[in-house]
């Protein structure tokens, strides 16, 4: 099956944007995620998929991760996460807790370590959450390659 025509189908599905973060010692480190789903209410479970050649995948490994859902002016820090340096932007982190949190943002679950899955060329990450916060914000939304709030994509 052909990678693109693969990525361009699951291209039609909107979906969030995360920066799922995590500390390296005291550093901040992240990656913008949008594969991201809930698994269970009891336990609280929340899953990421995280591509084997990312080095978030060895650098999240057996670590507490928060996932970050960006609200619609967040773009910047979604492409910054996600390789595409962003020459100004300054970053509104809350360190406190078991792992980093972005302010700002439309939700955070701050999650401890739960179960890791081999799934092909990813891996899952399934946190057990432990914390969570939510404001009444614009989500950033991915659709068909493009971000923006779910109001400007669906024109």
């Amino acid at each position: 099956m052909d990678g693109r025509e693969l990525r361009n189908c699951f291209g039609k599905f909107p979906t969030g944007v995360t920066i799922v973060s995590w500390f390296d010692g005291s550093v901040q480190k992240g990656i913008t995620v949008n594969s991201f789903t809930s698994v269970s209410l009891d336990p609280p479970l929340a899953l990421v998929s995280i591509h084997k050649e990312a080095k978030a995948c060895t650098g999240m490994k057996d670590k507490a991760f928060t996932i970050n859902i960006l609200s619609d002016e967040q773009e910047s820090i979604a492409w910054q996460f996600a390789g595409s340096k962003q020459e100004i932007l300054e970053i509104d982190w809350d360190s406190k807790g078991i792992s980093p949190k972005i302010n700002g943002s439309v939700a955070w679950m701050e999650c401890k370590p739960w179960r890791e899955y081999d799934a092909g060329d990813h891996v899952l990450f399934i946190g057990e959450i432990q914390e969570l916060h939510f404001e009444d914000l614009e989500a950033l939304t991915f659709y068909r390659g493009k971000m923006g709030s779910a109001k400007q994509l669906v024109k």
